[in-house]
């Protein structure tokens, strides 16, 4: 097979960028010219050339390769040369394409403009539903949600225009929902600003959630950096059938590794028990899995994954799927790195919760289990749908149960909303009538949106700190998720089973054994939930809510207001000026709703640090005037006066989230390196690419010399080189000085991004 490959800047991970591949289907056999999407008719999905790349890791490694490998191993770089140790080596890889949620995407394409490249280097996506807040139905929600954020979405309109990126409008539906139904595919490596993008290994991919920063990487034709991940195998035998839903699945598993448990390893199914499960509870899996923190989860391709294939319009991609089987499963013998056994004949429906995803709660037990707890028996509110369960399946199983109490004459007890995971699937439900069943039981159908399962819920029946009780078919329940309040004992499960409990109104109901009250004072129980898995007369696209990018966006302009609160154009950092940093002050030592604006998040820098000189939280001395202040106020400060200084801190510095806008932060306020005794990983990458100095203590008792009053030399700078340390002097208030070694982990790619001021400025460079 003929590949196409388009040159591209130089990277600062490897030295180089290398090559980012595009495989055009006019240069593809014509036995095997099978577009990616109908979206990207241009680029064809290369099996041959996986298979070729695995060969060549196979060959080295000589052993049998779970699912996950292959997936991942076909991607890597440079598969002739790429060192792979499972949980060690650093992999190099080449992802296919970058999905991005409306809220993170900002300053991803802020930074992309930033790079000076015409157009992204792969198919990408921008999906508008993190900014929709659900109050009183779909319409109305929707509009108000345009009109409030009009800047930021005609902000992601232009740039998705003039950059080559596709834009699902808002109102199109949930980023993974889209993905599912029109760009996963067998075998693909994907990568998405949102945690939950591994629902796509639903499909048979490897789908990985990622910062901002790292998409820019990979549109900009970088390759992306994944630690080697462990594998978990999680053998599933049996069957489903009843109640058990493929909630219960993850639900189960959950229990099982609690919510760290999958941290640093793929999570992959297989065994004779995956055939009864359908391709989009399969997604259902794999999306939760990132409540255990894996780093993805994935299913071996099946019959149930044509099916889906053939029903959303990609017959040509199940055909193509079919012949490359050896390559979409795992061989025999693999080994894993932990097993998991579940028998599905067997397993239980689940409620887990509350207050966490991994308290793993069966149905039989729950009632007896809450009340010793002492959690409120009351169902205020049940919630289905969102991207975890909107299935057409799982909104028909929910309506079955609907249609029961409507037949005899009751309603739900509880307050009741479903959220749609797509156009698609509103559309649909409604031709099928779904969603008025589910609206006839008291329900209010959402917009197409994140809604409630992200915390955009104008949620009005209860006041904050009121303890009170939710159910949801979403993905988590930590403390204050959903609405804000503290006291909500969030609880989640299967939408069939959500539904049968806000019909009871009553967390100690079950459904397999307990029966309800009928208007005409009979008792019945409810039939076990059923549904089709996918619609028999098609889907229903319903409205067109997709702007595909021209074949030429560079005329074209970025519509961002100067005067705007939640925008900023970037404005590059300053390259380095080839001398030593002298008489750096110390910040601070330490023992999110402007998601596009760093002027406006840089306020954010710190303020939930403590400060080792007061033990206080955002409070720091100025040394300039002696007044305490914010840590933010102080670093502008400094900056506005032209001095540079610097964070000193202790160890796994810049752990959490949002860790591409704790790197921005400081390089923005003036900030020139984070000495620390240890990073987390993702963040000290973000650091170097941002132009600063991410370094370690060569002793981390050195850590104690240094005082906040201190001021920090950096030495040597002009001759930093790999593994080569760099000279500190500590000049103390009463005039003495210390000297100590810092370490860093600089490549000779990264330091031309601190020379130059930025990885992005790097890149511009190299486009000049």
């Amino acid at each position: 097979m003929a590949h196409i490959f388009r040159q591209a800047a130089k990277s600062g991970i490897s030295g180089l960028l290398g090559q980012t591949r595009c495989f055009n289907c006019s240069a593809a056999t014509a036995a095997s010219q099978v577009a990616m999407s109908r979206f990207d008719t241009d680029r064809c999905i290369d099996y041959d050339k996986l298979e070729h790349n695995l060969k060549a890791v196979k060959q080295r490694l000589n052993r049998p390769f779970t699912l996950s490998e292959k997936i991942l191993y076909s991607h890597i770089d440079n598969p002739k040369n790429q060192e792979v140790k499972r949980g060690e080596s650093y992999l190099n890889l080449r992802p296919d394409r970058v999905a991005m949620q409306d809220a993170t995407a900002q300053m991803a394409m802020l930074q992309f403009i930033s790079s000076g490249l015409p157009k992204v280097a792969v198919p990408s996506t921008i999906h508008c539903d993190h900014l929709i807040e659900a109050q009183v139905g779909g319409d109305k929600d929707l509009a108000r949600a345009k009109d409030l954020n009009k800047e930021v979405y005609e902000f992601l309109a232009s740039a998705s225009a003039k950059y080559g990126v596709g834009f699902w409008k808002p109102g199109s539906g949930i980023i993974h929902q889209i993905v599912l139904e029109n760009y996963g595919y067998p075998g693909v490596l994907l990568i998405g600003t949102d945690s939950h993008t591994p629902n796509g290994g639903g499909l048979g991919g490897l789908c990985i959630g990622v910062g901002g920063a790292d998409a820019v990487d990979v549109m900009a034709g970088l390759p992306w950096e994944l630690k080697c991940p462990k594998v978990i195998g999680v053998k599933l035998t049996g069957k489903l059938s009843g109640w058990t839903s493929p909630k219960d699945i993850i639900l189960k598993v959950a229990g099982i590794l609690t919510v760290k448990g999958g941290t640093g390893a793929i999570v992959e199914y297989f065994g004779p028990g995956v055939d009864s499960i359908s391709c989009t509870g399969m997604g259902t899996i794999c999306n939760m899995g990132a409540e255990i923190g894996a780093t993805t989860s994935v299913f071996p391709y099946n019959h149930r994954m044509q099916d889906y294939l053939r029903a959303t319009e990609r017959s040509a991609i199940a055909d193509l799927a079919n012949n490359y089987k050896g390559l979409l499963s795992a061989d025999p013998d693999c080994k894993y790195d932990e097993l998991i056994e579940i028998n599905l004949s067997e397993l239980e429906p689940h409620v887990n919760g509350p207050f966490t995803p991994d308290l793993a709660n069966p149905i039989s037990k729950l009632g007896q289990i809450a009340k010793e707890k002492d959690w409120p028996l009351d169902i205020r509110v049940g919630l289905i749908g969102s991207c975890t369960n909107s299935s057409y399946e799982d909104m028909s199983r929910s309506a079955s149960i609907a249609r029961q109490a409507m037949n005899k004459g009751i309603k739900s007890k509880a307050a009741f909303t479903v959220t749609p995971g797509s156009e698609q699937i509103r559309a649909t439900i409604e031709r099928d009538g779904q969603a008025k069943v589910l609206r006839d039981i008291g329900g209010i159908v959402l917009a197409n949106a994140c809604g409630p399962c992200i915390g955009q819920w104008d949620r009005k029946d209860v006041k904050k700190g009121e303890k009170n009780t939710i159910v949801t078919s979403y993905n988590r329940n930590f403390t204050g998720r959903n609405d804000a309040n503290p006291a909500t004992h969030a609880f989640v499960a299967s939408p069939e089973l959500v539904t049968a409990l806000a019909i009871a109104g009553d967390l100690g109901f079950n459904p397999e054994t307990d029966s309800l009250t009928a208007a005409d004072g009979s008792k019945f129980k409810f039939e076990t939930p059923y549904g089709d898995e996918l619609p028999a007369n098609g889907f229903d696209p319903g409205e067109d809510t997709f702007q595909p990018p021209p074949s030429d966006g560079s005329a074209l302009k970025v519509n961002v207001d100067e005067q705007s609160q939640r925008l900023q154009l970037l404005t590059p950092f300053s390259k380095w000026d080839g001398k030593d940093i002298t008489d750096a002050l110390i910040l601070i030592k330490v023992l999110l709703p402007y998601r596009g604006h760093l002027d406006n998040i840089s306020n954010n820098f710190m303020i939930g640090a403590t400060n080792s000189e007061n033990g206080e939280i955002n409070k720091v001395k100025n040394l300039l005037t002696e007044e305490y202040g914010a840590v933010p106020a102080t670093g502008r400060y400094y900056k506005a006066q032209n001095l540079p200084w610097v964070v000193v801190g202790d160890e796994n510095y810049g752990e959490g989230s949002s860790r591409e806008h704790a790197a921005l932060e400081p390089r923005h306020l003036g900030g020139r390196a984070v000495i620390v005794k240890s990073f987390a990983r993702i963040h000290e990458t973000n650091l170097k690419k941002q132009g600063m100095l991410p370094l370690t203590f060569a002793n981390p008792s050195d850590y104690d010399k240094i005082q906040p009053t201190d001021k920090i030399s950096l030495l040597g700078l002009s001759s930093m080189a790999p593994g080569k340390p760099v000279t500190c002097e500590i000049k103390h208030s009463d005039g003495s000085k210390d000297t100590i070694q810092l370490n860093h982990t600089f490549n000779e790619g990264q330091i031309t991004w601190f020379k130059a001021g930025s990885a992005l400025n790097r890149m511009k460079e190299m486009n000049q």
